[in-house]
């Protein structure tokens, strides 16, 4: 596996793993894809060791969140493999330290990579934004509340792609959840076009790249100001 693949152009990304026999791009590889096509994702780069996360994490800027890389892993936060708020070097090293431990303990077994280390982003209301291949009608963008809730809520919309920005804005008003995202009992609003604007992306990424199976970026912390894919996974077929 690469471990400059944040420095290099989406369709490298694809065609190294592909070379590699992965389908799965891990959530650095993934988020340097999504950033190739506009769409804004947390800066995350990959520690293998306790001394590189910490250093990384001075580069970065506290507080920061580490994060289990392994292609064995899906749920993250059920295997103790997330830890979120770090705010100093020893914070950062204790927490690598427990996140190897608790994953060996609960995944025995797993492949592991590292861990990744990102900014804390500024929360908002959690959103999912995916996209699935279906063999007739090609790639299908879904959108809805996202976080640990998508699996139990199941509040979401779809779309065929290409979309249209009228297909971005129904999409997201179609949900139940909607209140939340339009300033729900005086909360802040999120801002819709954000929104809107990377459903268009993760519209014309997935209609112009036939590599790409399967996309799940949850969750994107939709907010006032903007909003910003904070985990990102991407299956390959080919």
């Amino acid at each position: 596996m690469s471990t400059n693949s944040a420095m290099l152009p989406a369709a490298d990304i694809i065609g190294i793993a592909q070379r590699q026999g992965r389908k799965l791009l891990n959530e650095i590889e993934s988020k340097q894809v999504l950033k190739a096509a506009g769409v804004p994702t947390t800066d995350t780069r990959l520690a293998r060791s306790r001394e590189e996360a910490t250093a990384l994490a001075k580069e970065i800027g506290f507080p920061v969140v580490l994060k289990i890389m392994s292609a064995d892993i899906v749920h993250k936060t059920d295997v103790g493999g997330v830890k979120l708020g770090l705010g100093g070097e020893a914070a950062v090293g204790k927490a690598f330290d427990e996140i190897l431990a608790a994953v060996k303990a609960r995944h025995p077994g797993s492949e592991i990579d590292g861990v990744s280390v990102q900014a804390m982003a500024s929360p908002g209301v959690e959103v999912i934004i995916g996209v699935s291949r279906d063999q007739q009608f090609g790639p299908v963008l879904m959108f809805g509340i996202g976080g640990t809730l998508v699996e139990l809520l199941k509040d979401v919309s779809f779309r065929i792609a290409p979309i249209t920005r009228r297909d971005a804005k129904e999409m997201i008003r179609e949900i139940r959840g909607f209140p939340m995202l339009d300033g729900y009992r005086g909360s802040a609003p999120a801002n819709l076009q954000a929104l809107e604007d990377i459903l268009l992306k993760i519209s014309e990424l997935a209609a112009g790249t036939p590599q790409i199976g399967q996309m799940d970026l949850n969750p994107v912390f939709a907010r006032l100001d903007d909003a910003v894919a904070v985990d990102a996974r991407i299956i390959l077929e080919y």
